[in-house]
């Protein structure tokens, strides 16, 4: 077990992402470089900055040169001091939190400074915004009053190509978060009874993963019962558990950034007939994409083959989405695994096995989180073939 907290992305990986990023803005003709985050999507400006914002919205510039500036809200100066990889530390309204104070007294910095700091200069400049998503319209609107003569430029394809592949310090820090979402699991397997609610055992599993080195959740701690497993993605409830209910746990750890969280249904009893028989097809069908990855396979390929696997069974009318998903800085983050996905895995790209089942009474996912290798895949949290029937 490593040291607590010890297990991070170094200081010079940002640096060198950074100058990886000026690389392709200099390939792809760009100016500028401006990427956009908020506190429940930090991940592209946390990606170059280490920085994660609370309330307010934060922002990533990089000019082709390889400098780079961090933007902030009016309350954020010296949190982001404290914790940030990027010195240049600039205060715009543009970053403000939701309830939009007007800050009168605030003399705030504006993009043409930011991008004065960065020696870059000129009007009709071509900025790439990435995060485009997350981009909300004050900040859009912000950089289109600071260049009025500039063309923008979605850029997200750009953090794609920057993030898909990791580092073995992003794994590593994947490998961490995965150790620490099963004993969670394990924990909330020991503890859940009958009579208990949904929300008790998510209070169970978030005092797991702060005890044992996580600085957050790496997403809404999933666990539902019966009918609500039938929820893509949904919140816990109030909802007291039963005998023979089903319930899907979906328990994550996020460290130094990085979330990884892994799912599987355990039975509040015995598991039989034809709930028993789909919830072991969805094993089935997240061991059979376990089987198809590695370096070079197609990802359209391998979600066709998903598809049919559900088709060819009996399951076409349960089938709800393609096999796999990146994930990294958040638990689920580009590129998805689909039937028009045309490109190659590659060594190094860290996706969720994920595979979901739905009935018009119940649902199971089987997940967790595996980096492609030459050969085949890396599983990276423990490995999942058990189900779980707790008997009371």
């Amino acid at each position: 077990m490593a040291e607590y907290g010890s297990i991070r992305i170094p200081d010079t990986e940002y640096q060198e992402r950074i100058k990886r990023a000026s690389k392709l803005l200099q390939r792809e003709g760009l100016d500028a470089l401006i990427v956009n985050s908020n506190e429940a999507d930090y991940a592209n400006a946390r990606y170059f900055s280490g920085f994660w914002p609370l309330f307010e919205r934060c922002g990533v510039a990089i000019a082709p040169t390889g400098e780079a500036a961090l933007m902030v809200g009016p309350e954020s100066r010296e949190f982001a001091a404290d914790r940030s990889r990027i010195d240049r530390i600039f205060v715009l309204k543009e970053y403000r939190e939701s309830a939009d104070p007007a800050y009168p007294q605030l003399q705030a910095d504006t993009y043409q400074e930011v991008f004065q700091s960065l020696h870059i200069n000129g009007k009709k400049l071509r900025i790439g915004v990435a995060s485009y998503l997350d981009t909300s319209v004050v900040i859009m609107e912000g950089i289109q009053e600071a260049f009025p003569e500039a063309e923008i430029v979605r850029a997200d394809d750009l953090m794609r190509e920057l993030r898909s592949v990791k580092s073995i310090h992003e794994i590593n820090c994947l490998r961490e978060g995965y150790r620490i979402a099963e004993l969670a699991s394990q924990q909330v397997i020991k503890e859940i009874r009958p009579g208990m609610t949904e929300l008790q055992m998510v209070g169970v599993a978030q005092r797991v993963v702060y005890e044992n080195g996580a600085e957050y959740e790496g997403l809404p701690m999933y666990v539902f019962s019966e009918s609500s497993t039938r929820h893509a993605i949904s919140r816990s409830s109030y909802r007291k558990f039963e005998k023979g209910d089903i319930v899907q746990l979906n328990l994550s750890a996020k460290i130094d950034g990085y979330s990884a969280a892994i799912g599987y249904p355990i039975v509040l009893g015995k598991l039989e007939g034809r709930r028993r028989e789909v919830v072991l097809f969805g094993l089935d069908a997240h061991n059979w994409t376990q089987s198809q990855i590695k370096a070079n396979r197609m990802a359209c390929d391998i979600a066709q083959g998903f598809y049919e696997y559900y088709v060819d069974n009996g399951y076409k009318d349960n089938f709800v989405y393609g096999p796999l998903h990146g994930t990294g800085m958040i638990e689920v983050e580009a590129p998805w695994v689909e039937t028009n996905s045309e490109y190659a895995l590659k060594p190094n790209m860290t996706f969720q096995i994920d595979t979901f089942i739905s009935t018009d009474t119940f649902g199971v996912r089987w997940e967790k989180g595996i980096a492609v290798t030459e050969g085949g895949c890396d599983v990276l949290s423990p490995e999942i073939g058990t189900l779980y029937e707790l008997e009371f």
